[in-house]
């Protein structure tokens, strides 16, 4: 106690700019939700809802600076939410809105999270946090980087890793049960938006696949988000993103990604970082938006690190975290109250949340060891001096012993010795709806961006263009053979191998569908239709424009029927090369070992093909069996050489003559069968239906652990 004590004088000598905590209180410039006189006050138990009906109808009228909210019999703490005498900032939109959500409470009772490591579950993230979050109030979980904010805020809403355990309880309305479909939204720190799609475009889209019932009926919600979120001036704005395609700012891309949560109308709202990677002026916003939100009833619970002290003044509770410990749960007035009690009085000068993370921040222990070793021009630095552990210490030992955590454990019993109603899941748009819904917008998606198939059409043009110029004028002669299964093998080798550039597409498809499928918006089985029915126009484009080039440079045997077999031979070959793409891009998502991969692999399939070497004189081991018989490019030569050789006849000397058959079976084995080109096709069709099964199944183990290993989750915490 006496290092304790120490350090805390020590800290306090060189905070010469601190005030007394009745001094504390900002200036106009800083926007409070509670009156300045509640600063020495613990956490009032009149925001303790009533289990009635919850619905508020919220109206943010034109031109004025604060919330209104007229509450039918709510929860007493949303009457409350502008109750102090100095005005909140202006609201972002001038349009009236009104809507009427009914807000959920929530409780975490003993919450702690082990992370397993290599050898059992020792890890500790989270130890022991308890806190509440109440209807038409907004709750930020707040610390320094690895303290474990986004590790608690998944472990309320239900989200953890499957590499994490939790325990202790989570009570929603004062029941033990976890959160349905629909009745909650979570947004991640990091999410994948569609750039080329509008922001209505994408929130629309986003309707459709959340929502059951007919399109039109969706149109209201999107719009409802969209205002909401601010973002009316943005609506009909291409989201972008990439560099040939701006589009909107971080800001407001951020409030889009919150907006397609809002479609659900959820109760409760979970966001990880909403400020992550903004500047001031779009953190105010965000914030002013995200109170305007909490306002009409949500219930609002998000992570973290820093604020600006217009920022701080809008927070309800702050849950502060450092290392795993809470160090407090309460009022942001009263956060300020307990670091003075704990002898940390933050300077005037000095931003609350700057002073909270320079106190409990264990990196600047070693700035502090830099500057005891130099002076800068303006004095000695070694005046910072507080050791971060034993701040740490003092501060959750302050907050154990606090009036604020025993108001914490009473109007936690409160919230939860009564149940209130129970959350409703919402139903689903059917698969039908989902699978139409996700190829319409990939198709949509497709036409726009380049990148997709309109640069992979131009780059196979061009290579058909090559290889058909370099093997032209070959001539129908017996001698012409050889150099024909050449081409053919160059074409299909050559354009397979191309296709890799479509890699960047497919794992942006695929960081759509996980982002999507986390919170259940989509499926594996949803996602393969989607993307398979988009693909085969623009893959029928490829293969047509490709095949008419190839076909008639190299002059191959003139009849309709013989170019529409190798049109959809082609077809297929490229079927199968999307499924292979689309397999491995999954396993690896990452663009370098993805194309590593990729190349790799049709590397081996060229060298098995049996055109460097007869397929019956590769060595059997390996190359014979089973690599001949998985290269799809082997039955897509074989395919279009027997297409092109077989009823075909050739002159030798004046009176023999042999079959085409004869004739290449030197240079590359083909079967005599005349359905024996059909039964090729039908190989490469059940390749491509195989490969897409494969990605079925990867797609659908890593659902179905993560739903397994959270309802073991679920059954542990209920014998709990």
């Amino acid at each position: 106690m006496e290092e304790i004590q120490s350090q805390s004088d020590n800290y306090r000598s060189s905070s010469s700019s601190a005030s007394s905590p009745a001094s504390r209180v900002p200036s106009s410039n800083f926007f409070y939700l509670r009156k300045p006189g509640s600063l020495r006050q613990p956490i009032s138990f009149e925001d303790s809802p009533e289990w009635e009906d919850t619905d508020a109808d919220v109206r943010v009228e034109e031109g004025g600076d604060s919330i209104n909210a007229a509450t039918t019999p709510v929860s007493p703490s949303l009457s409350k939410l502008n109750s102090g005498s100095l005005p909140s900032p202006p609201m972002p939109e001038a349009a009236a809105v009104t809507r009427k959500t009914a807000g959920a409470s929530v409780v975490w009772k003993d919450l702690a999270v082990t992370i397993k490591g290599k050898r059992k579950y020792s890890d500790k993230v989270v130890k022991s946090s308890n806190g509440y979050a109440l209807p038409g109030t907004m709750t930020v979980i707040m610390g320094p980087a690895k303290s474990g904010k986004s590790t608690l805020l998944r472990a309320i809403a239900g989200r953890l890793h499957p590499s994490a355990k939790m325990y202790g309880e989570v009570f929603i309305n004062g029941a033990k049960t976890r959160l349905l479909y629909g009745s909650y939204g979570f947004v991640d720190r990091e999410t994948t938006l569609i750039g080329s799609l509008t922001v209505r475009e994408y929130l629309y889209y986003s309707a459709l696949l959340q929502l059951p019932g007919f399109f039109c009926q969706k149109k209201s919600v999107v719009e409802e988000a969209i205002q909401a979120m601010s973002l009316g001036d943005y609506a009909n704005k291409l989201i972008g993103g990439h560099c040939y395609m701006k589009g909107l700012a971080r800001g407001e891309r951020r409030r889009v990604s919150i907006a397609r949560e809002l479609v659900m109308r959820p109760r409760i709202l979970f966001i990880d970082e909403p400020l992550y990677h903004l500047d001031s002026v779009s953190a105010l916003l965000m914030m002013v938006t995200l109170k305007k939100l909490a306002s009409t009833g949500c219930t609002l619970i998000f992570t973290i690190y820093q604020s600006s002290t217009e920022v701080f003044g809008l927070f309800d509770r702050i849950c502060l975290l450092s290392n795993g410990n809470t160090l407090f749960f309460g009022e942001t007035l009263a956060c300020l109250q307990h670091f003075s009690n704990a002898g940390f009085p933050c300077p005037i000068m000095q931003s609350p949340s700057d002073h909270f993370l320079r106190a409990i921040n264990t990196d600047f222990d070693r700035i502090i060891a830099m500057c005891k070793n130099w002076q800068d021009d303006n004095g000695d630095f070694s005046s910072v001096n507080m050791d971060t552990a034993v701040a740490i210490r003092t501060l959750e030992a302050t907050y154990k012993s606090s009036a604020d955590a025993a108001a914490v454990e009473t109007m936690m019993l409160r919230l939860t010795e009564k149940e209130g109603p129970l959350l409703k899941s919402k139903g689903k748009a059917s698969n039908a709806t989902r699978i139409a819904v996700l190829t319409w917008r990939s198709l949509l998606i497709m036409s726009r961006e380049w990148k997709y198939y309109w640069l992979r059409l131009i780059l196979y043009m061009i290579l058909t263009l090559c290889i058909g110029t370099v093997f032209s004028g070959l001539g129908h002669s017996l001698s012409s053979v050889v150099k024909r299964v050449a081409a053919i093998f160059v074409f299909v080798s050559f354009t397979s191998l191309l296709s890799i550039a479509g890699v960047p597409a497919l794992l942006k498809e695929v960081k759509i569908y996980a982002s999507e499928e986390s919170n259940q918006h989509s499926g594996a089985l949803v996602f393969l239709f989607g993307q398979l029915l988009s693909s085969i126009p623009f893959l029928f484009l490829i293969s047509i424009s490709s095949s008419l080039i190839f076909y008639f440079l190299i002059g191959l045997r003139d009849g309709f029927s013989l170019l529409m077999y190798f049109v959809l031979n082609f077809f297929m070959c490229l079927f199968v090369n999307e499924g292979l793409l689309l397999a491995v891009t999954y396993l690896w998502q990452n663009i370098f070992w993805s194309i590593l991969t990729l190349v790799t692999i049709h590397v081996v399939m060229m060298l098995s093909a049996g055109y460097l070497r007869i397929r019956n004189e590769l060595p059997r081991p390996m190359w014979k069996y089973p690599l001949s018989y998985i290269a799809f490019h082997t039955y897509s030569i074989q395919g279009l050489l027997e297409n092109e050789y077989l009823g075909t006849n050739f002159a030798v000397g004046q009176v023999r003559t042999i079959s085409g058959f004869q004739a290449l079976h030197s240079a590359y084995d083909i079967s005599q069968s005349s359905n024996s080109k059909w039964e090729n096709l039908l190989v490469l069709f059940l390749m491509a239906i195989g490969y897409r099964i494969l990605v079925f199944v990867l797609l659908h183990f890593h659902v179905r652990k993560n739903v397994s290993l959270h309802r073991i989750w679920q059954c542990r915490k209920s014998t709990t």
